[in-house]
């Protein structure tokens, strides 16, 4: 057993430690990162943007105490800027001084197509990397945004945490990487890729997981207010948005009332911060003043429910 396979030995001890890091996990998912750490699978992540996935891994590197390594996907994303690629430049000088020399042919490609002109990215550095014994985890961020080829790249990764670089040979990882994969679901990721990993989807929060979110990340938001902005929130995702707001938004949206010094929801100061919530002009004209009064009623009496 490793260490990261001992780190912490119950699931209810990874839910606490996990809040304790101001991470609120529901159960599925806190037996989800422990089954990750206990059989060193990929954890593969999906759910809409704003629901706190890419935090998973920020807050497991944290807790053991790790390097986090990420790798943004985008689409077009190929080997060279995910792996690596070669220094020519430097190739380049070196060669010109091995002519010089006259070395062979055979001795000229060794020496230039060596480590030491290895230009390592992300995916490479998680194979090689662990700090004080300590495997990093690496992030591999929206790879729905990157491209089928790129996912079908990531199957030996995955599955044998190993890369194959063609001038050198098999590179394998001694101490296999934390992995964490997520996807805000933009195309369907392949099943060969799934395969490899355990799955969760994280869902939007229930109100009373929201509202402690929120007290959690901003303990100076006066009560009724957290209450309310929770219940405003929640009750906007009934809505047909086009882009729904995630918990990310309500942070935002909590953090720029406290900046407008309130106590509490009102129809003008909603109607001057929509733009933290919503992301889309159409989303924005959806809510008319009716529309909004209306939800800040809902919201004051959900509030004062659970208050």
């Amino acid at each position: 057993m490793n260490e990261t396979q001992a780190a912490y030995q119950s699931v209810d001890a990874l839910q606490t430690a996990l809040g304790k890091q101001d991470y609120i996990a529901e159960r599925g998912l806190a037996v989800a990162i422990y089954l990750a750490l206990k059989t060193g699978k990929p954890l593969f992540l999906e759910g809409d943007a704003g629901v706190g996935k890419t935090e998973v891994a920020k807050v497991l590197a944290a807790l053991l105490g790790s390097e986090l390594i990420r790798l943004q996907c985008y689409e077009g994303l190929d080997v060279n800027t995910a792996v690596y690629e070669w220094n020519y430049a430097a190739q380049i000088l070196h060669l010109r001084l091995m002519e010089s020399e006259r070395l062979g042919r055979a001795a000229m490609e060794a020496e230039l197509f060596s480590q030491r002109f290895l230009l390592k990215r992300p995916l490479l550095q998680a194979l090689e990397s662990g700090r004080e014994g300590k495997p990093p985890v690496l992030l591999i961020d929206e790879l729905d945004r990157s491209d089928e080829e790129f996912e079908a790249f990531l199957l030996e990764l995955l599955s044998d945490f190993q890369i194959t670089i063609p001038e050198i040979g098999t590179v394998k990882a001694a101490l296999p990487p934390v992995v964490v994969l997520t996807s805000n679901r933009t195309r369907e990721i392949h099943d060969a890729l799934k395969r490899r990993c355990l799955y969760y989807w994280i869902d939007y929060p229930h109100f009373r997981k929201e509202l402690a979110i929120v007290e959690r990340k901003a303990p100076d938001v006066p009560p009724m207010l957290a209450r309310q902005i929770t219940a405003f929130i929640q009750d906007m995702r009934s809505l047909e948005l086009f882009k729904r707001p995630g918990i990310a938004e309500t942070l935002d949206w909590t953090a720029a009332l406290i900046a407008l010094d309130q106590k509490a929801l009102a129809l003008e100061t909603v109607q001057d911060t929509l733009g933290v919530i919503l992301k889309y002009q159409d989303d924005v004209e959806m809510l008319d003043a009716a529309t909004i009064q209306n939800m800040l009623e809902r919201a004051q009496v959900e509030a004062q429910r659970a208050g």
